[in-house]
């Protein structure tokens, strides 16, 4: 074999191994660097970095220049500068990955330049809360704060210039104490908001905010006032479950979530009981999530204030659901009437 033709035969197996790599100008070289191609005969590409573990210096660690989502997770940082967050590539950011850190501290331009940045994780951090203005004028649909000691955070760190985007925002498993709004500042259309695991003893004054999904999970909430829910009409998935404290729901207290379709209320073992004025104004629920809570049987008249109920979950797993039952045959009008009625157990017992 000539040496010509094994010269072939080295460049024939490594060629597709040295494409790669080289399809990805100025990857970092402790960084992993991956280009998606879409579009009409792959026009349009999108550039994922993945610097997980990486330990950081006080200045940006360089990045292609149409780098869409930056994974930064675990790289030790503990307090974010916008020195960290600017130059070529990341203007271009619509995901930042920055969870499992040590951020104790978020300065108030960190992320000025992140124009086009939609999802931003910084869930599994130090913080204990954010100054207001921390994300104006940033397009973000998706925030999650989860995992981090934030004792009060003012909803005004939201605030969005001009016309924004919807955002959705996951402060789950926190240590937030309270939840302040400005009046001052421009209301963020939030649509998912999750603050779940964390030390709110009252549900949080959200009048106005457009929110479709909601979660009051494992807080140290005691009882849900009337009109706990008042201006949150938007609300179509609401969860207050694993509340250790939750003894009492008072009337009228969802009587303004009109278009709420799923109602999560388990794992509250001090929840004894439900009367019929609670689910007041539930026209649209769907679902209704009773398990492993203290509530053991449903209202008699349940239907008429849950007309568009289909399944509901009670105390031990029971399952209850919706049918129509017929009823004798009528020989002067010809039909048989019908009724419909929630069946619950195994053996179909009407409640």
């Amino acid at each position: 074999m000539s040496a010509m033709s094994a010269l072939v035969r080295v460049c024939a197996v490594l060629l597709p191994l040295l494409l790669p790599a080289a399809a990805v100008k100025n990857c970092h070289p402790r960084c992993r660097c991956e280009v998606e191609n879409f579009g009409l005969f792959n026009s349009f590409s999108l550039t994922k970095v993945d610097c997980s573990g990486l330990r950081l210096g006080p200045g940006p660690i360089p990045i292609p220049l149409d780098t869409a989502y930056l994974d930064l997770s675990s790289s030790s940082i503990q307090t974010l500068v916008d020195s960290m967050l600017t130059g070529p590539g990341y203007t271009t950011l619509v995901g930042l990955d920055l969870s499992h850190n040590f951020i104790a501290g978020v300065s108030r331009g960190a992320f000025a330049g992140l124009r086009y940045l939609e999802t931003l994780d910084l869930s599994h951090n130090n913080l204990q809360g954010l100054t207001s203005g921390s994300f104006v004028g940033l397009p973000l649909t998706d925030v999650d704060l989860s995992h981090n000691r934030i004792h009060e955070l003012r909803l005004d760190v939201f605030a969005i210039r001009g016309h924004g985007r919807p955002i959705n925002v996951d402060i789950s498993n926190n240590l937030l104490t309270a939840v302040i709004w400005n009046p001052q500042a421009r209301p963020p259309n939030l649509q998912s908001l999750n603050l779940a695991g964390n030390q709110l003893r009252t549900v949080p004054q959200l009048q106005g905010v457009p929110l479709r999904y909601l979660s009051l999970d494992g807080n140290p909430i005691s009882v849900v006032k009337g009109n706990a829910f008042v201006g949150l009409s938007t609300l179509v998935h609401l969860s207050i479950s694993g509340l250790p404290d939750l003894h009492t729901i008072e009337p009228q207290s969802f009587s303004d979530l009109r278009n709420l379709q799923v109602l999560d209320l388990s794992n509250n073992t001090n929840l004894r009981s439900l009367a019929p004025e609670i689910l007041s104004g539930l026209e649209s629920l769907q679902e209704l999530n009773l398990s492993r809570s203290g509530v053991a049987s449903l209202p008699v008249d349940i239907l008429s204030y849950l007309p568009s109920v289909r399944s509901v979950m009670l105390k031990d797993n029971v399952h209850c659901w919706r049918r129509r039952r017929q009823g004798q045959f009528h020989r002067q009008i010809g039909t048989a009437s019908s009724r419909e009625e929630i069946t619950c157990g195994a053996m179909g017992v009407a409640v």
